[in-house]
Order: C-alpha cells, then structure tokens, then sequence
C-alpha cells in the first residue's frame, strides 16, 4: 500500500468517525472520466464535488465497496458502466434512478 493509499484510508476513517467538514477535508481527487462503452452517446466525467455532501461527507459510503480507489492500476483494470448494470443498482445505478436524478436526460451525464 503506497502512503498516498494510506492517505486517503485516513482521511476516509476520519470523516466517517468525526463528521469533518468539507473545507477541513485535503484537496477532493481530480474530475474521472468514465471507461465509455460501446453504445455510449458520449463520454461521463464522475466529479466528486457534485456528490460529497458537505454537511456530512462520508468517502466510505462508496469507497472501497462500490469504487475502488487503487490508483492507476485499479483504472486500467475498471469496467465500463452500462446502463443495464445501472438499472439493476450496480455502479451509479446505486444511487441515480432511485434517491438521485434518473436516466431521462442523458446531457445530466454524457458530453456530447
């Protein structure tokens, strides 16, 4: 495990255990760009500010079960997300078209 991997375990086991805000949080990982799938009408970019919630960020809430966060190795390696693995809950599907927006308006997501 590599001290930035350290990193970022501490910073998640002290936002969980203490309720930090997110102005005490270290700098937020840069914008994602998504591995685009086939059918894909246009590449998605996972931006973290537009999905921590200030009032209580919680890294554990998706990290490391839903999302890995290995680094360069774990992105190589990661899958595209599909809009039928979404439907069943999986990936981005675990929180868009249930308690976040839906899948109506496919500019929420993809550039085009």
């Amino acid at each position: 495990m590599t001290a930035r991997m350290v990193a970022k375990l501490m910073v998640a086991l002290l936002v969980t255990a203490g309720g930090v805000a997110l102005a005490e949080l270290p700098r937020l990982p840069r914008d994602l760009p998504l591995v685009k799938s086939a059918d894909s009408p246009g590449v998605v970019v996972f931006r973290h500010e537009s999905h921590v919630d200030e009032a209580r960020p919680a890294c554990i809430a998706c990290h490391p079960q839903r999302f890995s966060i290995l680094g360069k190795a774990g992105e190589e390696r990661r899958p595209a997300v599909t809009h039928a693995a979404m439907e069943k809950g999986q990936a981005c599907g675990a929180c868009h078209g249930k308690g976040a927006f839906g899948f109506e308006d496919c500019t929420m997501c993809h550039a085009q």
